[in-house]
């Protein structure tokens, strides 16, 4: 067995050993909205695994190949009529494109014309596609940067040329028409089509959730499917409350600056991971979500707020959202008493009846394992019993709450 396995087992062993509570994972207590089409079932797994609960809604689909006419008339184009460069830009794409050319009886043709021109790949996975595919590129970029290609295409002259550019659902700012002004004529490759998905139910769950306050973060690794959450918000006459929730209390990050492009036109503020993969912006997330919850000296204990779970002394309590309310009004102004009326308005829900708060109360003294936390304070309401040498200063308002902070700040 080698070192690293054993180690796993191990750190494993410690989790789970009789009479110890396991550790409390990065993610544990949040919730992620994810909007991804494609491999969310990778995304899902690794948030999960780190402890995040998952709650997953694509806002797009993706035609298959097959059935796009408009990719068939401009692979026979580009077979009969042979550019002088194609630039390759996503791995699942150019694979898509070759295996619908095959599908079509074009396949050989297809890959006898690529084999003549210059083949520009984005980045190492839609190499790999090339040259699993028999083919091989003339040049990629280390960066995996359009903006890169640009450059070069640019540099090398593009008067006259004929430019074949897989498109692929992202944005491209600039980068055709850069090439149309240096003189190129650029044939789009539409290698496949991002449309609404067909059931709107997770997508308007996933909206609900948001101005709920039940996401701690959502996902986005695409700029299509963020343009497709705003236009479904739109569509529901919540637009607004939606781009609020998601410059406050909700923390958007994206896979990279040109999926935040909708967002950001928004004004929204974005996070960002520096490898635009799904493993850094996991860990993005590993990073920021527990950087971002409060924690208090409570009762001779250290009480950490997240999402939908509580970790008292390094202990993760799952705590259920009537008593998430309340800890988190009673948490804005810690020490401080708070009338069972204010409380009653943060329950979600509540009518009336000033019990809902006493029921609300006890369970959420149960779920957090530790009655002291909160005090009672006959005929004026409940309090958290913040330690004596805590700075009320500190915790006291809402300058208490996490606030985000824009990339770069």
């Amino acid at each position: 067995m080698d070192e690293q396995h054993q180690g796993r087992e191990e750190r494993e062993r410690e989790r789970t050993a009789p009479g110890t509570a396991p550790a409390v994972r990065p993610l544990d207590g949040f919730t992620i909205g994810v909007t991804a089409a494609r491999r969310a079932e990778e995304l899902g797994a690794l948030l999960e695994r780190r402890g995040g609960q998952v709650l997953h809604a694509p806002a797009l689909r993706i035609v298959p190949l097959p059935d796009d006419t408009e990719l068939l008339a401009v692979t026979r184009a580009l077979i009969d009529d042979a550019p002088d460069v194609v630039v390759a830009t996503t791995a699942i794409g150019f694979r898509g494109w070759v295996e619908a050319a095959e599908g079509w009886g074009l396949g050989e043709a297809l890959l006898h014309r690529l084999a003549g021109v210059e083949l520009l790949a984005r980045g190492p996975k839609v190499r790999g596609a090339i040259r699993a595919a028999g083919l091989t590129e003339k040049w990629s970029p280390a960066s995996e940067s359009m903006a890169e290609v640009l450059d070069r295409l640019l540099e090398e002259g593009v008067e006259g040329r004929r430019i074949a550019l897989q498109l692929h659902g992202e944005p491209l700012p600039g980068f055709v028409e850069a090439l149309r002004a240096g003189g190129a004529e650029v044939v789009g490759v539409p290698v496949y089509r991002w449309m609404p998905p067909e059931d709107l139910g997770p997508v308007d769950r996933l909206l609900d959730a948001t101005l709920a306050g039940g996401l701690d973060a959502v996902t986005f690794t695409s700029a299509p499917a963020a343009a497709s959450l705003l236009r479904r918000a739109e569509e529901r006459g919540i637009r607004d409350a939606l781009l609020a929730a998601l410059r406050t209390e909700v923390l958007p990050v994206c896979v990279g600056p040109v999926t935040a492009l909708p967002l950001e036109a928004e004004d929204v503020a974005t996070l960002q991971p520096e490898r635009f993969r799904l493993g850094p912006l996991v860990q993005l997330l590993c990073r920021e979500l527990p950087g971002r919850v409060r924690t208090l000296p409570v009762a001779g204990r250290r009480l950490e707020i997240r999402g939908h779970a509580v970790v008292v002394d390094g202990v993760l309590r799952p705590v259920p959202p009537a008593g998430m309310a309340l800890l988190r009004a009673l948490a804005r102004r810690p020490g401080w008493v708070v009338p069972r009326a204010e409380l009653l308005r943060a329950l979600p829900g509540a009518g009336r009846d000033e019990h809902a708060v006493e029921t609300a109360m006890a369970r959420l003294r149960v779920a957090l394992g530790a009655p002291k936390l909160i005090q009672t304070v006959v005929k004026r309401g409940y309090r958290l019993a913040l330690d004596p040498h805590a700075d009320t200063d500190k915790y006291d308002g809402e300058d208490a709450q996490v606030r985000r902070v824009a990339p770069g700040c």
